[in-house]
C-alpha cells in the first residue's frame, strides 16, 4: 500500500525500474478514470518504451489490477515494523501507519477502494477480496492473535469488519471531509481497542451454540 516514485529517465535495476513504472500508473490512474490511461500513457510519464510496461505488467487491464492491489493490500513489513510495545501502542501505530499511508496516496487509494470505471469487473472484485483476507490475517497478527485457533474464522471476520469500517472512515475524511485526522485516528484506534480488549474475548468464552453452517446448494 506504499509505492514510491523513482528517479526518471535513469538506468535502474530492473525491479527499480519496475517500481517505477507502477509508481507512475498509481498516480495516473488515480487522477482519470480507467478509460483514460493508456499504457503509452504510462510509458511516457515513467520515460520507458511502452513495451517495457508491457514486459513488466502486461496489458493494461494487468496493470491496472497491480495498481489496485498494491493500493489495498497491506504489506508484511508494515506489521513487521510495528513497535514491540503494549496492545496500545501496537494499534495507535497499525491505525498511524494506515493514515499516514492513505493521506499520502489519497487520490490513488481513492481510486482503487472504489475501482472507478471498473465497477463490477470480476478480477477488481477479486482482488479486493484477497486483499480483505490479506488484511485480516495481518491485523490480526497486529494484535497479537494470529496463533488463536478456537474461533479463527470468526476473529477474521470481525476484524475484515473493522478493515470495512476503517475504509469508510478514511473515506470520510479524504472525500467528503467530514471526519479530521484526529477523529478518524480516535474511532479507529478506539474500535479496534474495543473488539480485541472486549468483543473476542467475550467470543472466546462463548460456550453456547456455534456459528450457524452455511447452507449447501
Amino acid at each position: 500500500m506504499s509505492v514510491e516514485t523513482a528517479p526518471r529517465r535513469r538506468r535502474l535495476e530492473p525491479d527499480a525500474r519496475r517500481g517505477q513504472i507502477l509508481a507512475c500508473a498509481v498516480r495516473l490512474f488515480g487522477e482519470r478514470p480507467y478509460a483514460d490511461v493508456s499504457t503509452t500513457d504510462v510509458a511516457r510519464e515513467a520515460g520507458v518504451a511502452r513495451g517495457l510496461v508491457n514486459h513488466y505488467f502486461g496489458a493494461k487491464k494487468d496493470l491496472y489490477l497491480e495498481v489496485v492491489r498494491v493500493m489495498v493490500t497491506i504489506p508484511e513489513v508494515a506489521v513487521e515494523r510495528l513497535p514491540k510495545g503494549d496492545l496500545r501502542t501496537r494499534v495507535d501505530a497499525s491505525v498511524t501507519w494506515f493514515l499516514d499511508v492513505v493521506s499520502r496516496h489519497s487520490t490513488s487509494w481513492l481510486a482503487a477502494v472504489t475501482a472507478r470505471g471498473m465497477g463490477g469487473d470480476a478480477d477488481v472484485e477479486r482482488v479486493l477480496a484477497e486483499a480483505e483476507e490479506v488484511a485480516a490475517d495481518r491485523m490480526l497478527v497486529a494484535v497479537g492473535l494470529a496463533g488463536q485457533a478456537a474461533h479463527h474464522e470468526e476473529l477474521r471476520g470481525m476484524v475484515r469488519a473493522y478493515c470495512g469500517l476503517a475504509t469508510s472512515t478514511a473515506r470520510e475524511w479524504l472525500q467528503r471531509g467530514a471526519l479530521t485526522r484526529t477523529q478518524v485516528h480516535l474511532l479507529l484506534t478506539t474500535t479496534l481497542l474495543t473488539i480485541v480488549e472486549q468483543v473476542i474475548p467475550q467470543v472466546i468464552a462463548d460456550d453456547g451454540p456455534t456459528r450457524p453452517a452455511v447452507p449447501s446448494d
